[in-house]
């Protein structure tokens, strides 16, 4: 009895505390070194409530008009650095093991800014946002509502815009007085933005087919 007693408290091996190291070790590579990690949002309730009432609007326009979801034009813009460079915020590389590999970046690399409008009949775009020289330029008030007179509303004449709605994000670029009055000029209330006829709920890229088939 004691010599088994004896036994049963003697230390672990050192092979199973190797093993157990190892196992351990292997465990954490995994967790860490997985290429499926989930990307959070932090959402607040009146977010959560924004969300919920925009998604119980657009069910009872479905009920109503079945295809209504494919008459939505969803817009946006979107960055690209032309000398490689990447924003690591958005974009993420996953490899097996670390390249240790050390990338020159310059402190203001050049980029260019794209906007694209998508909807099930199709994409009106790309608008590439540069100034009169033909500089690449990034987006204000002054620039969006240009391409919106100068780009969208004159393509829009090859579809029948009676039919459609438009929806857009809480940029600041989006949303001043003068462009929402614009938008209304052209769709009246099928629109969904942010201090538009239609609330477009903020934090909600999951809800926008752009950022995920564009």
């Amino acid at each position: 009895m004691v010599a088994g007693l004896v036994t049963s408290l003697s230390p672990v091996p050192l092979k199973t505390r190797r093993v157990w190291k190892r196992c351990t070790l292997n465990l954490s590579r995994a967790q860490t070194s997985s290429r499926w990690r989930d990307n959070l949002v932090a959402l607040h309730f009146k977010c959560d409530q924004a969300r919920r009432r925009f998604v119980e609007w657009a069910q009872n326009e479905i009920a109503v008009v079945p295809d209504f979801h494919k008459r939505i034009l969803f817009s946006d813009e979107a960055h690209f650095w032309l000398n490689g460079y990447v924003n690591k915020q958005n974009c993420r590389i996953w490899s097996e093991a670390n390249p240790q590999v050390y990338v020159e970046t310059p402190l203001h690399p050049e980029e260019l800014t794209v906007w694209c409008a998508l909807w099930a009949g199709g994409i009106i775009g790309p608008y590439f946002f540069k100034n009169d020289e033909g500089h690449n330029v990034t987006v204000n008030g002054d620039r969006y509502r240009s391409m919106i007179t100068n780009f969208f509303i004159p393509e829009l004449n090859n579809h029948d815009v009676q039919e459609l709605w438009f929806q857009q994000d809480g940029a600041t670029c989006h949303t001043a007085r003068a462009t929402i009055d614009l938008l209304k000029d052209a769709f009246g209330d099928r629109l969904i933005s942010r201090f538009g006829p239609v609330n477009w709920p903020p934090r909600s890229c999951d809800l926008i087919p752009l950022d995920y088939f564009l």
